[in-house]
Order: structure tokens, then sequence, then C-alpha cells
């Protein structure tokens, strides 16, 4: 089971879109994925169109982490009701740890390394999944943390804009100090630029600057700014199910974004080039 935080030291960047793309990608193609909302927004659970009978959201489960049983208060994503013929019922499995305003509890920056392993507990109880993306807020005090410590690798989401760049620079020492003082085997699946329009000099300057600071660690493909995002995941609709020669397309991207995450770790540097 691999584990993947999603993250970003820096509100804005799209980094709950880009764990809905992965989460359609992984839908799309048959791994059994379990989505962890937690940040306190709750917008992934939002837009995997989540409906609860009495389960209860992660940020409570944390609470109680050694006798709190996730897998009993997983919640089917709404996308799999609605998924194409094409994926086998038995293969289209997309769960839910539901976030809510309750997990900002934990968002501290003085969260004890006792406190720093509640979620790793809590999936250390879990099984029948290839593939956990965790969704985080986009700052690093407890939540993060958290999520860093239960992870395999954590993929950071980026837009070519300066101060976007910038906080990226910052988040990736920001895990180089993390990785040495509490978790050695944690990789970085990547960096992903997002929102990127292919019209924009700004946009171009920023990611050759980025290429050239972060080498391979800069993923391929690059995700483009989509104009109806808004409308699909206000509609809670898987992107891969969405009409359009648009969507179709930005599907693709994040079918083979998701094959890089999944591959990641092997080949690529952990360093910063400079």
């Amino acid at each position: 089971m691999q584990v993947v935080s999603i993250s970003s030291l820096k509100g804005g960047v799209g980094k709950t879109s880009v764990t809905l793309g992965l989460a359609s990608a992984a839908l799309a193609a048959g791994v059994p994925t379990l989505v962890v909302d937690l940040d306190p927004h709750a917008d992934a659970t939002t837009g995997l169109g989540v409906r609860p009978s009495g389960q209860t959201d992660v940020g409570r489960l944390l609470r109680n982490a050694r006798r709190a049983d996730l897998g009993a208060n997983i919640v089917p994503a709404g996308w799999v009701a609605t998924a194409s013929p094409q994926i086998a019922r038995s293969t289209a499995l997309l769960d839910v740890a539901m976030g809510s305003a309750y997990s900002g509890i934990y968002d501290r920056p003085d969260l004890g390394r006792r406190d720093q392993r509640r979620l790793s507990t809590l999936l250390s109880k879990v099984t029948g999944y290839s593939l956990v993306l965790i969704d985080c807020p986009p700052s690093l005090n407890g939540l993060t943390r958290m999520a860093w410590t239960a992870s395999n690798k954590v993929l950071l989401v980026a837009e070519p804009a300066l101060f976007s760049v910038a906080g990226t620079e910052r988040t990736m020492r920001a895990l180089e100090l993390f990785r040495r003082e509490y978790a050695p085997e944690l990789q970085t699946a990547g960096i992903v630029a997002n929102k990127v329009r292919a019209t924009s000099n700004e946009h171009a300057y920023r990611l050759a600057e980025m290429k050239q600071m972060f080498g391979d660690l800069l993923l391929q493909p690059t995700i483009p700014d989509q104009v109806n995002w808004q409308q699909i995941q206000g509609a809670a609709h898987a992107l891969h199910q969405w009409p359009g020669e648009s969507a179709h397309q930005a599907a693709g991207y994040f079918d083979e974004l998701l094959r890089s995450v999944l591959d990641s770790g092997r080949l690529r540097s952990r360093g910063i080039r400079r």
C-alpha cells in the first residue's frame, strides 16, 4: 500500500484539485484507493460526492487513534456509482476518510512526536487498498506532519509563479529536515506544476526556473489551467467521467501523473539542483 501526501505550503495552488484528479485516474485504472481528507476545509470530501450515513470524520478518529476503527468509518465516494461500464465494479474501489473542521485542533506547530503518529496508527488497521492519497492543509503544522509521518511519499503541488516557486523550495527544505529527524525512508514523489497557461510568458519562464532548480523532480506532464474545473468539482463528478474533449485531455494528463507518482522514488534524486 503506497501512502502519498499531496502537499503545498502555499494555498491556492490547486492541491485538492490534484488530489481529486489522481483519485479519478486511480478509479479509472481500477486501483483500489482511499482518500484521507486531512484539510479542515474538507473540500476533497465535498468534491468526491461523499454521502455519509453515520460515519465518523477523520478528525474525531484521530482523537482516539488507538481504539478508533478507520475501516468502519470510511465512506464510498459518490463517483463509484457513476463509474463507466468499462470499469469492473469489483475493482471500482474509491473510499474516503471524511474531513471536517474538527481536525483543525491538531493543526498546530507544537505537535509532539507521539501525536504525529496518530494517522499512522489509524492507517495501520486498514487493508484492501493499493493507494492512499492524503490531502494536506497548506501549512507545515501538525496535520501535515501527521500526514508525512504516515506516508511513503510526498507529492508537492506548485503553480509556475514567483511566490509558489519560492514556497516549493521552502517546502523541499522542510521536507528534507523532516526526513532527517522523523522519517528517513520518506521519499519525494516529485513536484507537479499545476494551473499552467501555455500562452503565458511568465509561466514559461517559471517552468524553466523550476526545471533548473528541481531537475527531474519536476514531473511530466504539467497540468494545464482547466477552465471547467469549478463546474466538474461543483457537480462532485469524476474528471474521467465528464464529457468533452478538454476533460478527456485533462484526464489523460492525470493518468500519466498517476503512473509517475506510483513509479517515483526509484530513479529520482531527492535533492534540489543548483
